[in-house]
């Protein structure tokens, strides 16, 4: 049924409504409302009114402007706070050697890993990877996922880092799926720079940040903190430099071993910081009272065969504010399943479903900076629905690594059918 934009809809017959409630200081207790037989009432692409099947008829219902939900189960449009989508190859060839034994480090170190990728975008042009960034955004929206944070990196020049927005932004003007932009000039140090880092984050605060402002091609910057990539001081100087042009911080941190990303990400009122597979108690406090919002990625640890996952219950416990994200990338987390990270999140992180569900919608929206209009379906918030064959949201948890969503609106608008 097609849905036409700006004009009233209704989605009736709805058995189970999910309602991901505001952060208010704890993920304990009832994070998701659950409300069971409703309609919706959609005026101009957002939620203007939620009704009682019991209640009377809405007024101005028709045929032609009614959706059936067949009882199914309505959540928000699930959004990926954390994704690396602009690449030219997938790395299949390097899942077969670790699984020969081969560390994704020595891989790394040898050529491959990170660097595989970057020679294969500085490759590419514009078009190209613009055509596959739109075709991995049909990928994550099969899974229900109706908004991503994207990130460059995988380009680390300024030419490159450039192309890789532009063509993201290319992308997403042709797509339903909103994209929220990322810096990652400070992902590694490239091959050029090997025996100068310092050099580099000279270029990157000199030219790549001010050009992508100039350009208006993120809203945010984005570092690697880690022993194989960028250190505390580096870190900081790229921070103050994007902070002064207005982009939000973000950083990958702690997620080979304990550093000192809980502490930074405080210093700086960072959006988001990502990974924490390592962060000790003091820093998971650190983050509970500064507000960061910490992105989980239980996939990277999956896929790379490791076993220590981020203390996602500690966290939720000490009242961090969390989000859940595939991490989608061609090396450590070829996956767009968000349901399947809720899955690894409630196996192998102690979260309930209930918070995973909360994780994977209005924690994206927090770490997207869009929680007053995306991550619920409380009037007011923007129409991005997905209709669920499932009776609750435990099965989507569940039934892992096969749950699909059935339908998926954006704005009020029929996005995508599962068939």
């Amino acid at each position: 049924m097609e849905i036409e934009r700006g004009t009233p809809r209704y989605i009736v017959n709805i058995g189970c409504l999910a309602l991901p409630q505001p952060f208010e200081g704890s993920l304990l207790g009832e994070p998701v409302k659950i409300k069971k037989n409703l309609w919706l009432e959609i005026k101009n692409g957002r939620i203007s009114r939620i009704g009682h099947e019991g209640e009377p008829e809405p007024p101005g219902v028709e045929a032609n402007n009614v959706f059936d939900a067949y009882s199914m189960l309505a959540t928000p449009g699930l959004i990926d706070s954390h994704t690396h989508p602009v690449f030219l190859n997938f790395r299949q060839s390097e899942f077969v050697r670790r699984c020969r034994g081969e560390t994704y480090q020595q891989i790394a170190a040898a050529g491959g890993g990170i660097l595989s990728s970057i020679r294969g975008v500085r490759e590419a042009n514009e078009e190209m990877l613009s055509a596959l960034i739109f075709n991995r955004l049909e990928g994550f929206l099969e899974f229900g996922v109706t908004a991503i944070e994207a990130k460059s990196g995988y380009g680390l020049s300024l030419a490159d880092e450039l192309k890789s927005l532009r063509s993201l932004k290319k992308a997403a003007l042709d797509h339903p799926i909103e994209v929220s932009p990322t810096l990652l000039a400070a992902h590694v140090i490239p091959p050029e720079f090997r025996d100068n880092p310092d050099g580099y984050v000279d270029l990157v605060c000199n030219s790549i940040i001010p050009q992508a402002v100039e350009e208006k091609l993120a809203n945010a910057v984005d570092v690697f903190l880690d022993d194989s990539a960028f250190n505390p001081k580096q870190t900081r100087r790229i921070f103050k430099v994007a902070k002064e042009a207005g982009l939000d911080l973000r950083l990958h941190a702690d997620q080979f071993s304990v550093g000192k990303g809980a502490e930074i990400a405080a210093e700086f009122g960072a959006l988001t910081v990502d990974h924490m597979d390592y962060t000790d108690e003091n820093g998971i406090e650190a983050l509970a009272k500064s507000g960061v919002t910490v992105v989980l990625l239980p996939g990277a640890v999956f896929f790379l065969g490791l076993e220590h996952y981020a203390p996602a219950r500690m966290m939720i416990e000490k009242g961090c504010k969390v989000a859940l994200a595939t991490d989608f990338n061609p090396g450590s987390s070829p996956t767009q399943s968000l349901p399947l990270m809720m899955s690894l999140a409630c196996i192998k992180m102690g979260m309930t479903p209930q918070e995973a569900l909360w994780a994977a919608t209005m924690g994206g929206a927090y770490a997207t900076k869009r929680q007053d209009e995306l991550g619920s379906l409380m009037p007011g918030y923007q129409a991005d629905i997905c209709l669920w064959n499932a009776e609750d949201v435990e099965y989507l948890s569940y039934a892992y690594g096969s749950v699909r969503p059935e339908v998926v609106f954006k704005r009020g608008e029929v996005v995508s059918i599962f068939q």
